[in-house]
């Protein structure tokens, strides 16, 4: 007990020996931490960001018939039963879709045309403004039009056919017939712009397949590495079909990620290196300042080891005091750069304050090592003035 109240006696002492040099090394240590945890914090973020924006594309992952024939190239409807939509990265929306070729037309027009209909579960309604055919919004059917009856034109289809909207349209494919009325338009600039889409119960019955889907779509969340596990384990469940992922949404956001990743932990790496230069160079003046003590402490019989040990809980200390000061104010950092750069504030991630403070505790361990020089320090030498 006597020891250790020395001990920390002795590093108070040292602490407020030189306030404006050990200053220096606390404004560089927090310096560091700030920016460390600012860069990690957005690091970190990028990858739920990155996931959301991909997520708002569409569906990354697609279940097809594994026999792609046209008499059995389904799949029962009841298979989405046997999906999981809860997985541990957040729940998973799953649409199901009929496509079949059929023979369109507009009654009072008398324009004709052939297209891919598209059954969709669930149905949703687009409405695409006249004087600004790229800007899409929500809508929903008027409440006397029932659901079954409508219907949502690809721009290019609406053009063949010369059809407006609330147009009636006359749908029929082997022998059987269905009607619509023309809801809204969709113009993606992609092969929906070529379909007609109706809700799914109205695609089977014209297409005499009930209780039949072509495919299914999934919107899953997680990074690549969690939608692959989550296919490699819905596989099993519906073995009948493949389970695909959508390589340009996963891959394009893997590369995207990893870029972004490598660019933050490099400048993260080149941050606490010079953090530990400074450091370093600041402690070797105080070394040089502190040849007296160390050789006093050894004269009165202290070992190297337990000389070694005091500065090396002084720069601990430093470093736990830099980093826990300089964390907080990064994480505050990261969220206006968040806010400047992407529009939206980062969210602060509680793993990053524990992380930047054990970094910045090592770089000013690491800085230190220019006290080990006073190691070889002799008393005698010291003392004559030699040292």
């Amino acid at each position: 007990m006597p020891d250790r109240k020395m001990f920390w006696r002795i590093i108070r002492r040292l602490i407020s020996a030189n306030r404006g040099r050990l200053f220096v090394i606390l404004l560089a240590l927090g310096a560091g931490a700030a920016i460390t945890a600012a860069l990690l914090n957005l690091q970190v973020d990028a990858k739920r960001r990155l996931t959301t924006e991909f997520r708002a594309f569409g569906p990354n992952v697609v279940i097809v018939p594994k026999d792609s024939s046209a008499t059995v190239g389904t799949l029962p409807e009841s298979s989405v039963r046997s999906v999981p939509v809860h997985p541990s990265a957040g729940e998973v929306r799953v649409s199901s879709a009929l496509y079949l070729i059929a023979n369109v037309s507009v009654p009072s027009s008398g324009q004709a045309t052939s297209a891919v209909i598209a059954g969709l579960n669930p149905f949703a309604f687009i409405t695409v403004s006249p004087k600004a055919p790229s800007t899409v919004v929500p809508d929903s059917p008027a409440p006397s039009q029932p659901l079954e009856n409508v219907c949502v034109l690809g721009v290019r289809v609406a053009h063949q056919l010369n059809a407006q909207q609330h147009a009636e349209l006359a749908l029929s494919a082997g022998g059987r017939r269905e009607s619509c009325r023309v809801a809204s338009f969709s113009q993606t600039g992609g092969p929906e712009d070529d379909r007609i889409e109706i809700p799914l119960r109205a695609a089977q019955r014209l297409a005499g397949l009930p209780g039949r889907i072509s495919a299914m779509e999934f919107r899953v969340p997680g990074t690549p590495a969690a939608i692959q596990t989550y296919i490699t384990d819905l596989q099993p469940r519906i073995p009948e079909a493949d389970v695909r992922p959508i390589r340009q949404f996963t891959e394009g956001e893997a590369k995207i990620y990893n870029r972004i990743s490598g660019i933050l932990s490099a400048t993260v790496g080149l941050v606490l290196v010079l953090t530990a230069l400074c450091v370093m160079a600041a402690m070797t003046n105080v070394a040089m300042e502190r040849r007296n003590d160390v050789g006093l402490m050894k004269a009165i019989g202290g070992a190297t080891r337990r000389v070694l040990r005091l500065f090396l809980a002084e720069a601990a200390i430093l470093g736990l005091t830099g980093g826990i000061l300089g964390a907080a104010v990064g994480i505050l950092l990261s969220m206006w750069l968040g806010k400047a750069v992407f529009g939206v504030a980062a969210r602060p991630r509680l793993i990053v304050y524990p992380v930047a403070v054990a970094l910045t505790i090592i770089v000013a361990i690491a800085g230190a090592f220019p006290l080990r020089r006073l190691a070889g320090i002799r008393p005698a030498a010291v003392f004559r003035g030699e040292a």
